[in-house]
Protein backbone atom coordinates (compact mmCIF):
# COMPACT_ATOMS: atom_id res chain seq x y z
CA UNK A 1 0.00 0.00 0.00
CA UNK A 2 1.79 3.31 -1.33
CA UNK A 3 2.15 5.86 1.92
CA UNK A 4 0.64 8.37 -0.16
CA UNK A 5 -3.09 6.65 0.51
CA UNK A 6 -2.52 6.35 4.19
CA UNK A 7 -4.04 9.26 6.44
CA UNK A 8 -1.96 10.98 9.45
CA UNK A 9 -3.49 9.21 12.09
CA UNK A 10 -1.37 9.75 14.68
CA UNK A 11 -2.80 13.26 15.20
CA UNK A 12 -6.33 12.00 16.05
CA UNK A 13 -4.77 9.63 18.15
CA UNK A 14 -3.10 12.02 20.72
CA UNK A 15 -5.39 14.26 20.73
CA UNK A 16 -8.08 11.44 21.94
CA UNK A 17 -5.47 9.86 23.80
CA UNK A 18 -4.80 13.30 26.38
CA UNK A 19 -8.41 14.01 26.37
CA UNK A 20 -9.48 10.88 27.83
CA UNK A 21 -6.02 9.55 29.52
CA UNK A 22 -6.84 6.99 31.85
CA UNK A 23 -10.18 6.16 31.21
CA UNK A 24 -8.23 4.13 28.65
CA UNK A 25 -7.29 0.98 30.88
CA UNK A 26 -10.69 -0.13 31.63
CA UNK A 27 -10.55 -2.42 28.24
CA UNK A 28 -7.75 -3.81 28.92
CA UNK A 29 -9.22 -6.16 32.06
CA UNK A 30 -9.05 -9.51 30.58
CA UNK A 31 -5.50 -10.15 28.81
CA UNK A 32 -6.35 -14.05 28.49
CA UNK A 33 -7.80 -14.65 25.62
CA UNK A 34 -10.53 -17.16 26.48
CA UNK A 35 -12.04 -14.52 28.63
CA UNK A 36 -11.65 -11.51 26.12
CA UNK A 37 -13.52 -14.08 23.84
CA UNK A 38 -16.57 -14.65 26.38
CA UNK A 39 -16.69 -11.31 27.69
CA UNK A 40 -17.43 -10.18 24.04
CA UNK A 41 -20.13 -12.64 23.46
CA UNK A 42 -21.47 -11.78 26.91
CA UNK A 43 -21.71 -7.92 25.51
CA UNK A 44 -23.55 -7.95 22.24
CA UNK A 45 -26.71 -6.05 22.88
CA UNK A 46 -25.52 -5.42 26.60
CA UNK A 47 -24.45 -2.14 28.20
CA UNK A 48 -21.11 -2.24 29.80
CA UNK A 49 -21.69 -2.22 33.47
CA UNK A 50 -23.78 -5.30 32.97
CA UNK A 51 -21.18 -6.93 30.80
CA UNK A 52 -18.69 -6.51 33.56
CA UNK A 53 -20.63 -7.80 36.16
CA UNK A 54 -22.10 -10.87 34.46
CA UNK A 55 -18.53 -11.42 33.14
CA UNK A 56 -17.07 -11.59 36.69
CA UNK A 57 -19.97 -13.77 37.44
CA UNK A 58 -19.08 -16.40 35.49
CA UNK A 59 -15.36 -16.10 35.72
CA UNK A 60 -15.49 -17.02 39.41
CA UNK A 61 -17.43 -20.38 38.05
CA UNK A 62 -15.25 -21.00 35.40
CA UNK A 63 -11.95 -19.39 34.41
CA UNK A 64 -11.00 -21.41 31.59
CA UNK A 65 -12.08 -24.00 28.90
CA UNK A 66 -11.92 -26.77 30.86
CA UNK A 67 -13.98 -25.46 34.10
CA UNK A 68 -16.48 -23.74 31.48
CA UNK A 69 -17.33 -27.13 30.14
CA UNK A 70 -18.12 -28.87 33.48
CA UNK A 71 -20.78 -25.79 33.82
CA UNK A 72 -24.19 -26.85 31.67
CA UNK A 73 -25.88 -24.00 29.56
CA UNK A 74 -28.49 -23.17 32.03
CA UNK A 75 -26.00 -22.47 35.00
CA UNK A 76 -23.87 -20.40 32.10
CA UNK A 77 -27.03 -18.54 31.55
CA UNK A 78 -28.32 -17.65 34.99
CA UNK A 79 -24.46 -17.07 35.63
CA UNK A 80 -24.47 -14.14 33.22
CA UNK A 81 -28.10 -13.14 33.23
CA UNK A 82 -29.24 -9.82 32.76
CA UNK A 83 -27.17 -9.96 29.66
CA UNK A 84 -29.40 -9.82 26.57
CA UNK A 85 -30.30 -13.01 24.83
CA UNK A 86 -28.57 -14.86 27.94
CA UNK A 87 -30.02 -18.18 27.23
CA UNK A 88 -29.08 -17.96 23.68
CA UNK A 89 -25.70 -17.01 24.65
CA UNK A 90 -24.88 -19.67 27.38
CA UNK A 91 -25.54 -22.32 24.93
CA UNK A 92 -23.11 -20.60 21.97
CA UNK A 93 -20.59 -20.16 25.11
CA UNK A 94 -20.69 -24.08 26.05
CA UNK A 95 -20.60 -24.76 22.22
CA UNK A 96 -17.64 -22.77 21.76
CA UNK A 97 -15.92 -23.76 24.80
CA UNK A 98 -16.21 -27.61 23.40
CA UNK A 99 -14.90 -26.78 19.99
CA UNK A 100 -11.94 -25.11 21.55
CA UNK A 101 -10.95 -28.03 23.55
CA UNK A 102 -11.94 -30.58 21.18
CA UNK A 103 -10.09 -28.96 18.37
CA UNK A 104 -7.61 -26.60 19.58
CA UNK A 105 -6.54 -28.55 22.83
CA UNK A 106 -8.03 -25.70 24.99
CA UNK A 107 -6.46 -23.11 23.48
CA UNK A 108 -8.20 -19.64 21.24
CA UNK A 109 -6.42 -20.00 18.40
CA UNK A 110 -4.75 -16.87 17.63
CA UNK A 111 -5.33 -16.74 13.79
CA UNK A 112 -8.44 -15.04 12.36
CA UNK A 113 -9.02 -17.74 9.76
CA UNK A 114 -9.05 -20.51 12.63
CA UNK A 115 -11.56 -18.30 15.18
CA UNK A 116 -14.06 -17.38 12.24
CA UNK A 117 -14.33 -21.13 11.49
CA UNK A 118 -15.89 -21.47 15.38
CA UNK A 119 -19.57 -21.26 14.77
CA UNK A 120 -20.72 -18.14 16.87
CA UNK A 121 -17.27 -16.20 16.69
CA UNK A 122 -17.59 -13.08 14.24
CA UNK A 123 -14.88 -10.66 13.16
CA UNK A 124 -15.29 -8.16 15.95
CA UNK A 125 -15.25 -10.89 18.09
CA UNK A 126 -11.97 -12.53 16.56
CA UNK A 127 -10.18 -9.44 16.15
CA UNK A 128 -10.65 -8.09 20.00
CA UNK A 129 -9.04 -11.78 21.06
CA UNK A 130 -5.86 -11.20 18.61
CA UNK A 131 -6.00 -7.73 19.59
CA UNK A 132 -6.10 -7.56 23.47
CA UNK A 133 -4.95 -11.55 24.04
CA UNK A 134 -2.29 -11.88 21.63
CA UNK A 135 -1.15 -8.29 21.10
CA UNK A 136 -1.48 -9.11 17.64
CA UNK A 137 -2.09 -6.11 15.41
CA UNK A 138 -5.87 -6.32 14.33
CA UNK A 139 -8.78 -3.54 13.87
CA UNK A 140 -11.55 -4.28 16.00
CA UNK A 141 -14.54 -2.34 14.42
CA UNK A 142 -17.97 -1.98 16.50
CA UNK A 143 -20.87 0.44 15.36
CA UNK A 144 -18.90 2.91 17.02
CA UNK A 145 -15.59 2.56 15.21
CA UNK A 146 -17.97 2.32 11.83
CA UNK A 147 -20.25 5.27 13.09
CA UNK A 148 -16.82 7.83 13.83
CA UNK A 149 -14.57 6.59 11.64
CA UNK A 150 -16.87 7.68 8.69
CA UNK A 151 -18.18 10.51 10.50
CA UNK A 152 -15.14 11.88 10.70
CA UNK A 153 -14.10 11.32 7.32
CA UNK A 154 -11.88 8.58 7.55
CA UNK A 155 -13.65 6.45 5.89
CA UNK A 156 -16.25 6.31 3.25
CA UNK A 157 -17.92 2.62 3.74
CA UNK A 158 -21.89 0.80 4.63
CA UNK A 159 -20.42 -1.88 6.84
CA UNK A 160 -18.16 -2.75 9.51
CA UNK A 161 -16.36 -5.29 7.39
CA UNK A 162 -15.57 -2.90 4.58
CA UNK A 163 -14.74 -0.16 7.44
CA UNK A 164 -12.51 -2.77 8.77
CA UNK A 165 -10.50 -2.90 5.70
CA UNK A 166 -10.24 0.33 5.12
CA UNK A 167 -8.74 1.34 8.12
CA UNK A 168 -6.06 -1.86 7.39
CA UNK A 169 -5.27 0.33 4.60
CA UNK A 170 -4.88 3.36 5.73
CA UNK A 171 -3.80 3.52 9.38
CA UNK A 172 -0.35 1.92 10.24
CA UNK A 173 -0.35 -1.29 11.90
CA UNK A 174 0.79 0.90 15.19
CA UNK A 175 -2.74 2.11 15.69
CA UNK A 176 -4.82 -0.74 14.83
CA UNK A 177 -4.95 -2.32 18.27
CA UNK A 178 -5.51 1.09 20.63
CA UNK A 179 -8.37 2.43 17.31
CA UNK A 180 -11.37 0.51 19.12
CA UNK A 181 -10.69 1.46 22.77
CA UNK A 182 -10.20 5.49 21.55
CA UNK A 183 -13.57 5.13 19.17
CA UNK A 184 -15.31 3.18 21.38
CA UNK A 185 -14.90 6.07 24.53
CA UNK A 186 -15.35 8.83 22.33
CA UNK A 187 -18.77 7.22 20.61
CA UNK A 188 -20.37 6.95 24.10
CA UNK A 189 -18.86 10.39 25.78
CA UNK A 190 -18.90 12.81 22.67
CA UNK A 191 -19.10 11.33 19.40
CA UNK A 192 -22.76 10.24 19.95
CA UNK A 193 -25.19 8.80 17.17
CA UNK A 194 -27.38 11.30 17.33
CA UNK A 195 -26.62 15.17 18.21
CA UNK A 196 -23.33 14.93 18.82
CA UNK A 197 -21.23 16.85 20.72
CA UNK A 198 -19.22 18.94 18.42
CA UNK A 199 -18.20 21.66 20.47
CA UNK A 200 -16.78 19.63 23.39
CA UNK A 201 -15.46 17.15 20.87
CA UNK A 202 -11.20 17.11 20.87
CA UNK A 203 -11.09 15.97 17.17
CA UNK A 204 -13.69 18.69 15.63
CA UNK A 205 -10.88 20.77 14.01
CA UNK A 206 -9.96 17.31 12.07
CA UNK A 207 -13.26 16.10 11.49
CA UNK A 208 -14.57 16.27 7.94
CA UNK A 209 -18.12 16.17 9.05
CA UNK A 210 -18.45 17.66 12.58
CA UNK A 211 -21.52 19.48 12.00
CA UNK A 212 -23.49 16.16 11.01
CA UNK A 213 -26.60 16.03 13.87
CA UNK A 214 -27.53 12.71 12.73
CA UNK A 215 -26.95 9.25 13.18
CA UNK A 216 -24.98 7.60 10.26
Amino acid sequence: MSNQNRVDFSTIFEKLYNFYGDRLCSVDKFKDPYKILISCIISLRTKDEITEKSSNALFSMASDPYQMLKLSSDQISQAIFPAGFYRKKGEQILYITKTIIEKHNGRVPDNLNELLLIKGIGRKSANLVLSLGYQIPAICVDTHVHRISNRIGLVETTTPEKTEIQLSKKIEKDYWIRINNLFVLHGKNICVPISPKCSNCPISSLCKKNSVNKSR
